[in-house]
């Protein structure tokens, strides 16, 4: 299902313009971050893929659907969105009801339901969990009740806004096993983050804004390794891309088993 946004313009009742006639296509499978500093327009782009904000000009597509011509809960179906801050999000009185809400919203049998919700739960590690209210739960487990509530509603694009903020170096490892499963099912996903490392490691397409405009789209070493044009947005690239530049590499290194490979070779 593809997302195609056509020189999308967004204004705020207050007169700030936070979109400049962006134009991008996102195709089905495809794994993208976001980046660009704070007032970038991150945010402000992606809840247009969801009917969360409405073109002021432009359009966006998902799939066939124009995002002007369906509500917020019908969009639901085709895109999930994890917010980055789980308290947004979380009202069930225990994980177990918290997760089947979503599907059971979209009206799926309950075979269907109880097996989305089991599988949400399993990648999310929240089995012994379930009887457990998500207020009781630490702001790590939140944020994975948060994700399996979404998980569990099967949508193709999935949406994650700052998922490493705030979140220890094991549930940043859950994060990342969330994703790529989800690679493996040839669901779409987008997120925004700041955290330049975990979108190198995790993500083949990079998109940076600034401004309200897209000042860089492309893969992710070619886009992570633009230093003085990413610096337009007060973007540093990844801390192995720098440290390979110090070290003279002939090619642009993200990932560290990459810059091990290059460092080993050039001795």
């Amino acid at each position: 299902m593809n997302i195609e946004i056509n020189d999308l313009r967004f204004t705020y009742p207050a007169g700030v313009e936070a979109l400049r006639g962006i134009s991008l296509k996102i195709n089905p499978g495809e794994q993208v971050a976001i980046v660009g500093q704070n007032g970038a327009g991150k945010t402000t782009l992606v809840r247009h893929f969801n009917g969360l904000l409405q073109p002021t000009s432009g359009s966006v597509l998902i799939g066939d659907w124009d995002t002007r011509e369906h509500s917020v809960a019908k969009l639901a179906s085709r895109v999930g969105y994890v917010f980055q801050n789980p308290d947004e999000q979380l009202f069930s009185r225990d994980v177990l009801t918290e997760v089947a809400f979503g599907p059971k919203n979209l009206g799926y049998e309950k075979n269907k339901v109880d097996e989305l919700v089991k599988r949400a739960l399993s990648l999310t590690e929240l089995n012994n969990k379930t009887e457990t209210n998500p207020y009781d739960l630490s702001p790590t487990w939140r944020k994975m009740v948060a994700l399996a509530s979404i998980i569990a509603m099967d949508t193709p694009i999935v949406i994650f806004d700052e998922p490493t903020t705030g979140q220890d170096a094991v549930n940043i490892g859950r994060i990342v096993n969330v994703i790529s499963e989800l690679k493996k099912e040839g669901k779409t996903v987008v997120t925004i983050t700041h955290d330049i490392d975990f979108c190198a490691e995790n993500f083949e397409r990079v998109i940076a804004l600034s401004n309200g405009q897209v000042l860089l789209d492309g893969p992710a070493r070619d886009v992570l390794g633009q230093e003085e044009i990413l610096a337009q947005t007060y973007v540093d690239p990844p801390q192995l891309t720098r440290l390979g530049k110090l070290l003279a590499f002939k090619e642009t290194v993200i990932k560290q088993d990459e810059f091990l490979q290059t460092l080993r070779g050039s001795r």
